[in-house]
């Protein structure tokens, strides 16, 4: 269990949480935290992350249980997704809607902030002007601006190029007050963790560990196999047991009291069995089918466009992209990346074509393509040129949308789930043209090696956007459009 110096900020005493009876979240969850300690919140995809810190910050009320608080301590959030309410207001204005009074001495404070995330700005500027990254930067800073004494992050590295992460990660370190992260970057939590709050998706409640994820994973480990070697010998003797009380029930007399006895003996030691601590489930190994028919060029990029000190550039290039070609755009946040590949994905980026006929599979990091009222099905059986029931829960159930998910509006699905419906949809769409804009954003570590194989099998033409170094090391790029 973590031990900490500091008093206890936030105690959680068996609070039991769900969305219904077909969602349970948690049962009887205890852990606590501590002032001044630094921890990650991990679990899988859909677990129930988010919704620990909506109970932390009274967003919700648990069923049952009570959440102790320090009624003196401030909290602040620094949420995934940019909301769509912030998208038309300016930088100053998105920056007072983090304080519940007026401000006065707001400009220095937001460029002391934007400092802190390494993206000074003009004040005036809209938020729907910046990029992904940029956004999350902003999101990032506004719940620094507060100084809360309990700080939530949530997916801050989603987006953030390798400068950015480095400069969060430095803060992190630096930081004195009291942080929990939600994040599925071992190398990034590992650099400031020192404790795990670990979300069982089985048993819905939350197992408190010292040290960081590779700590995690040892303990977890070893529990696992010390619990296996104390089954197979009580399930020796359980044998050994019923073995002895069957021959002995066919003697008689004295024996079958004996028999009875050795039978007793066998059930109090299966009774003493343990519970074997399940992990994480991995989604099923995949291939994304590409169109079959297409031959010759897919996609020409002969110019494009990139934001160089607010100003837009154009750039010449000469990238032909057939069949079995894998293209990485790589470049800062804010350069215009995400702008890139939408165009692309819309046939209407200037300086670039995309020959006649070609299916378009697009992953959005914001999700953006998918229509958050359309219930899951909806959403996949919308992409299926012949409409197959039995492909369409098979697909599913290989990336663990399960039958209570098959019906949820996907806007009732956490990010990572989101995710997992987009490559689903994938799938099903057969693409000639794949075009991924940061595709292991809220996905499980688990995950990424079944993608990554996955993507780097893709036999149609490919375009990708990633921060991810050590997830397009993996992956085969045949070529590199430098943007900057």
């Amino acid at each position: 269990m973590f031990v900490s110096r500091g008093e206890l900020i936030i105690r959680f005493d068996k609070v039991s949480f769900d969305y219904g009876p077909m969602k349970p979240i948690l049962h009887e969850a205890d852990f606590s935290v501590r002032r001044g300690t630094k921890l990650t919140l991990m679990g899988q995809n859909g677990a129930g992350k988010s919704t620990i810190f909506k109970l932390i910050t009274g967003e919700l009320k648990p069923e049952t249980g009570d959440i102790h608080t320090d009624d003196s301590f401030t909290f602040a959030v620094a949420r995934q997704i940019m909301p769509q309410e912030d998208l038309g207001r300016t930088i100053r204005k998105f920056f007072e809607r983090s304080f519940a009074r007026k401000v006065y001495d707001i400009d220095p404070r937001i460029d002391k902030v934007l400092g802190v995330v390494n993206m000074p700005a003009d004040h005036e500027k809209l938020i729907r002007s910046f990029s992904g990254g940029q956004q999350a930067r902003l999101l990032l800073a506004s719940a620094l601006i507060q100084d809360p004494d309990l700080l939530l992050l949530d997916e801050p590295t989603n987006n953030l190029d390798r400068e950015g992460i480095r400069h969060l990660t430095q803060f992190l370190i630096d930081y004195k007050k009291t942080c929990i992260v939600i994040s599925h970057d071992a190398a990034f939590l590992n650099a400031f963790t020192q404790g795990v709050l670990y979300l069982d998706i089985f048993n819905k409640r939350v197992e408190q560990y010292i040290g960081n994820y590779f700590d995690l994973l040892r303990e977890i480990s070893a529990r696992i196999e010390k619990e296996n070697r104390k089954n197979a010998q009580l399930a020796k003797k359980i044998q050994a047991n019923k073995e002895k009380a069957n021959y002995f029930s066919h003697k008689g007399g004295q024996m079958r009291l004996v028999a009875r006895k050795m039978r007793d003996e066998a059930e109090e030691l299966e009774e003493s069995m343990v519970d074997i601590r399940k992990e994480d489930k991995t989604i099923r190994p995949f291939r994304i089918p590409s169109q079959p028919e297409l031959i010759g060029e897919i996609v020409r990029i002969s110019s494009f466009s990139i934001i160089k000190s607010h100003k837009v550039v154009e750039k010449t290039a000469g990238i032909s992209l057939k069949k079995n070609t894998h293209l990485l755009l790589r470049g800062p946040n804010g350069i215009g990346k995400s702008t890139l590949l939408e165009a692309l994905a819309n046939r209407t980026a200037k300086g670039a074509s995309i020959a006649a006929g070609v299916r378009i599979g697009y992953y959005r990091q914001d999700f953006s393509t998918l229509n958050f009222e359309d219930t899951v099905r909806e959403s996949l059986s919308g992409v299926m040129s012949v409409q197959t029931e039995e492909k369409l829960r098979a697909v599913a159930a290989g990336f663990l949308i399960t039958e209570h998910l098959i019906n949820t509006k996907i806007g009732h699905l956490s990010e990572g789930q989101k995710g997992l419906v987009s490559f689903a949809r994938l799938v099903l769409e057969e693409p000639g043209l794949l075009i991924l804009d940061e595709p292991t954003n809220h996905m499980n570590f688990r995950h990424l090696p079944v993608i990554t194989s996955a993507l780097t099998r893709y036999e149609g033409a490919m375009i990708l956007v990633s921060h991810v170094p050590e997830f397009v090391q993996q992956i085969r790029i045949d070529e590199i459009l430098e943007l900057e």
